[in-house]
C-alpha cells in the first residue's frame, strides 16, 4: 500500500509492502546561485520528478510581448523581441501572480519595461526602464543590438510570470543529479608517479589527490578510467543515493526555487488527490 505525504515535511515517507524509506538531505556546497545536496533514501523516479518540478514548474518573470514604436536598426523587430524574451529578469513572487487565461491584465500580473534611444551605440539590457524597480535584467551588460548614426530604437515590453514547461525563457535554471559513488583514493600506490599527471589539476593538493575535490559528475568521469589502483570509483547496486545540484539563471535564488517548487508540487498532489476522489 502506498501512502503519500507532502514534500514540505522534514522527512518524506513512502511506505510500501517491502518496507519504509526515509529521504535524507545534506547540504554539500553552497555558493552564489548554486546549491548542491547529498540526497539519500529515494529513487531515480522521485529525484527526477523534483528536478523537472524545480526547472519547469516554478514561475519566473520574462518578457512576453513587445510593442515597437521605432526600429531603424539592422535587426528585424522579431529578432529583437526574441532577444528581449530570453533576458533573465529578477522575479518577485510575492508581488505578482501568474495571469489566468482570459483574465484582464492588472498591476499584479505584469510589469512594463521601456526603451528609447538613438545611435551610434551598443544597446544594453541595463538601458531598460522598468515600471517596477524589482523587475530588472539579471545581467545588465547583455547586448540587445547595435545602432549606427541616427538609427533609433523605441519599444514597450510587457513581462509576465510563466513556467518553463511552456517556454524555455521561463526556465529557472539548470537542475541535475547523478548517482553518488564511493570514491577510494590511494596516494601510496606504486603506480602513482606514472599516472598522477593524467588526473585533473582540480583534484590535486600538494602533490596528492584529494577525494573530497572529486565532487562533480565531470570530475568523476574524468577520473574513473585512469587507474583503479589510485582512484577507484564504485556504485552500489542499491542506487538510492544521489548528488543533486540547482544552478539558478538568476531570476530566483536556489533557495527560492526549492521553496516554490515544493509548494507547486504539493498543490499538484492535492489536485490529483481531489480528482481521484471525484472518480
Amino acid at each position: 500500500m502506498l501512502h503519500l505525504y507532502h514534500t514540505a515535511d522534514v522527512e518524506r515517507k513512502v511506505e510500501e509492502e517491502e518496507g519504509e524509506f526515509k529521504m535524507k538531505l545534506t547540504l554539500v556546497k553552497k555558493k552564489k546561485g548554486k546549491l548542491t545536496f547529498d540526497v539519500s533514501g529515494t529513487t531515480p523516479a522521485y529525484i527526477n520528478t523534483l528536478r523537472r518540478v524545480f526547472m519547469t514548474h516554478v514561475p519566473t518573470m520574462a518578457i512576453s510581448t513587445v510593442e515597437f514604436r521605432q526600429n531603424s536598426s539592422s535587426l528585424y523587430d522579431e529578432m529583437i523581441a526574441h532577444r528581449l524574451g530570453l533576458l533573465a529578469l529578477k522575479t518577485d513572487l510575492k508581488s505578482y501572480n501568474v495571469p489566468e487565461k482570459g483574465a484582464p491584465e492588472s498591476a499584479a500580473t505584469h510589469a512594463t519595461l521601456t526603451l528609447k534611444t538613438v545611435g551610434p551605440k551598443i544597446v544594453y539590457a541595463s538601458e531598460l526602464k522598468s515600471s517596477d524597480s524589482k523587475i530588472v535584467p539579471v545581467y545588465p551588460e547583455t547586448p540587445i543590438t547595435v545602432l549606427l548614426d541616427h538609427q533609433e530604437l523605441e519599444f514597450v515590453a510587457t513581462a509576465h510570470l510563466g513556467f518553463g514547461r511552456d517556454h524555455a525563457k521561463w526556465s529557472t535554471g539548470l537542475v541535475s543529479y547523478y548517482y553518488k559513488p564511493k570514491i577510494t583514493v590511494n596516494n601510496k600506490s606504486a603506480k602513482f608517479a606514472e599516472f598522477i599527471n593524467k588526473y585533473p589539476s582540480q583534484i590535486k593538493s600538494k602533490g596528492t589527490i584529494d577525494a573530497d575535490k572529486i565532487d562533480t559528475a565531470e570530475l568523476i568521469d574524468a577520473c574513473k578510467d585512469i587507474c583503479e589502483d589510485i582512484v577507484k570509483i564504485e556504485y552500489s547496486e542499491n542506487q538510492t543515493d544521489f548528488i543533486f545540484t540547482i544552478e539558478s539563471w538568476g531570476q530566483l535564488s536556489p533557495e527560492e526555487i526549492v521553496e516554490e517548487g515544493i509548494k507547486q508540487y504539493d498543490a499538484q498532489l492535492d489536485e490529483f488527490k481531489k480528482l481521484v476522489k471525484d472518480i
